[in-house]
């Protein structure tokens, strides 16, 4: 029988590891990028403020004046009936998206597109912003949460503010229900047993005397994905390996 990690489970995608998406309200990306948005600037309003159990940020349903529906990660100080701009001609003010070679320096953003026209893929998680470090013609260099600065094309469009939700992780976890709830929401194993205290058929740090691993965690070199599981390998092996 061969052994069944944790990986390879996941890879299989049953149920115990599907997000339950259906319920989920939307996609959270900026409006594609037309000419309109490129050269000038579109107006919305916020309709409401709702809680997507497939984000950690509350999300806000925009109505823009093109008739179209769309949803951003709510930043602080906002509320219903507030008005957003999107384009490169739009102030710049909290809720406002707008490429990055247009933001000044030392301004607060979030949701940053990777490249121009993705719809965002950095700094989206509650109470998380990043900020504008340096800008230029060809690159502008942002100081991601992490606290690592990073490159973008100043075509990138981002969106000015500080997400709300700040203080989700102050409230502890009380009951083991309240953790079970929030991870079945997000498709993510809970509770996950630990490698050791499997059996030597489920894991290959299974059995043995004890919660012991009995073998080195470091994974063989050209391990396959199933089996890569323990500590990340080393760089080197055998005589001479830490010239």
């Amino acid at each position: 029988m061969g052994k069944r990690p944790i990986i390879q489970a996941r890879g299989k995608g049953s149920m115990t590891y599907r997000a339950h998406s259906h319920r989920w309200y939307g996609e959270v990306k900026h409006l594609a990028y037309t000419d309109e948005i490129r050269n000038g600037v579109i107006k919305g309003k916020i309709i409401n403020l709702v809680k997507c159990p497939g984000h950690s940020a509350p999300l806000a349903v925009i109505e823009y004046e093109t008739n179209e529906f769309g949803f951003m990660f709510a930043p602080e100080m906002v509320k219903e009936g507030d008005e957003v701009f999107v384009g490169s001609k739009a102030p710049v003010q909290i809720g406002a998206t707008l490429p990055l070679r247009n933001i000044p320096e030392g301004t607060n953003i979030y949701n940053i597109e990777s490249y121009p026209g993705d719809g965002g893929c950095f700094v989206r998680a509650s109470g998380t912003t990043a900020k504008v470090v340096m800008v230029s013609n060809d690159k502008i260099l942002i100081e991601l949460p992490s606290g690592k600065q990073r490159e973008f094309h100043p075509e990138c469009r981002a969106t000015v503010g500080i997400i709300a939700g700040a203080g989700r992780k102050d409230k502890p976890f009380l009951k083991a229900g309240k953790k079970h709830w929030l991870m079945r929401a997000r498709g993510k194993l809970y509770p996950k047993t630990s490698g050791v205290a499997m059996n030597a058929v489920d894991h290959p740090f299974g059995s043995g005397r004890g919660r012991h691993v009995g073998k080195p965690k470091n994974a063989p070199r050209y391990a396959p994905p199933g089996r890569n599981v323990g500590l990340i390998r080393a760089k080197k092996t055998g005589r001479g390996k830490k010239g």
